[in-house]
């Protein structure tokens, strides 16, 4: 195997930006302070922290104030979703059948603590619809969590239309935005939302950074006790992988237009490559409003987890779906959810990519699928594969 894949898994996790990981690395040798130090590299540590703050404020379009940092958005949806029902006597949760499996377990927790979960199906493009979700918010209503992009498919969910809802009945609304901040534009300022969560992972910074937008004025408890964060979220804080998220984030604002034109070219020549080549393959979601750097593909009823292995020995990495989620044997419950059979849905591969993919990887893929898919293909049962 090469010492460089090519790497389509970019949903999963994205690599480091070499500017993200030269900022950082000074805060793992010579600068080394705890910021709740009063020294001079405390002092040094803190300035560090107060700089990354307001990067990532400015790419969501908020006050520094407003942004905790955590450990990634696993935390930070616990955080909000738990916070949120803290302190309200309502019992109510409304949320979706295609949340990441973060969110899920959590509300299956809860469901079984007494707690009622609304779970809002989807079409077969992965959209919710506006009315049935206006019909299921109630009076016992205390939170509402839906994520912003499907981590699978890439669908956009209408969240500031679903947050001005909510907002009109006095509902707090969360979006799980991992999938989308640093990918798309982001402001806060113009939206409904009350709390947002998001990992630096996703756009080029360290695995176990990330944050919670908490919108002020909202009475917020501290799950995990400390004064740190201003109380919200105690422990020390990660200083390193916080500067890093800084960098990141100030890079992401910088390039996010371009990137974004550049990524989603990248995206059309794949899915027009694959379709053109094996008209039998169909792409889910395809017809909603998507991340611009996601397609997910399903390619009849072959086996997607050979698919994969053969795309590995061919230096490919792709997956089948979540990275949260993946090991098992059960097929995606995103693409159960919006009506694709079990067949279907666990032939189904996803290709997500980033800034660093280039042209030549996209056209190594279209070079390596098609013979991939037919010689699987005409494995299976006669007409199964279509």
């Amino acid at each position: 195997m090469s010492a460089q894949p090519i790497y389509l898994d970019n949903n999963a996790t994205t690599p480091v930006a070499p500017e993200a990981l030269e900022a950082m690395l000074p805060y793992m040798m010579d600068r080394y302070g705890n910021p709740s130090s009063t020294h001079r590299l405390g002092v040094e540590a803190r300035e560090a922290m107060i700089l990354a703050r307001a990067a990532v404020a400015e790419l969501i379009g908020t006050k520094p104030a407003e942004v905790a940092f955590t450990s990634g958005c696993t935390e930070s949806n616990h955080l909000a979703i738990l916070g949120a029902l803290a302190f309200s006597r309502k019992q109510h949760i409304v949320s979706s059948t295609v949340e990441h499996p973060s969110t899920l377990m959590l509300l299956r927790d809860l469901e079984r603590q007494g707690f009622e979960v609304t779970l809002l199906a989807v079409d077969g493009d992965g959209q919710l619809d506006t009315g049935e979700f206006e019909r299921v918010l109630s009076v016992k209503t205390a939170l509402v969590t839906l994520v912003w992009a499907n981590n699978e498919t890439g669908v956009l969910f209408p969240i500031a239309r679903l947050a001005q809802i909510a907002k009109s009945r006095g509902i707090l609304f969360h979006t799980d935005a991992a999938q989308v901040v640093g990918r798309i534009p982001v402001d806060m300022r113009t939206s409904h939302v009350d709390l947002m969560s998001f990992s630096g992972h996703k756009f080029h910074s360290p695995k176990g950074i990330g944050g919670l937008f908490v919108r002020s004025g909202l009475n917020w408890p501290a799950l995990l006790r400390g004064h740190q964060e201003r109380r919200r979220r105690g422990g020390t804080e990660n200083l390193p992988a916080i500067v890093a998220l800084g960098a990141a984030c100030r890079l992401a604002g910088e390039r996010m237009v371009r990137d974004s034109e550049y990524i989603s070219g990248l995206r059309e020549r794949l899915e027009r490559g694959i379709v053109t080549s094996l008209p039998w393959a169909s792409i889910n979601g395809g017809n909603s409003q998507r991340l611009p750097n996601t397609a997910n593909i399903c390619f009849g009823t072959v086996d997607g987890e050979a698919i994969l292995a053969r795309l590995d020995r061919a230096d490919i990495c792709a997956s089948s779906g979540s990275a949260c989620s993946s090991g098992g044997t059960e097929p995606s419950h995103v693409l159960t959810a919006m009506g694709l059979g079990r067949d279907r849905a666990s032939s189904s591969i996803r290709f997500s990519l980033s800034r660093y993919t280039t042209e030549a990887q996209i056209d190594r893929v279209l070079e390596v699928l098609p013979p991939i898919l037919r010689e699987l293909a005409a494995e299976e049962p006669a007409s199964a594969a279509f």
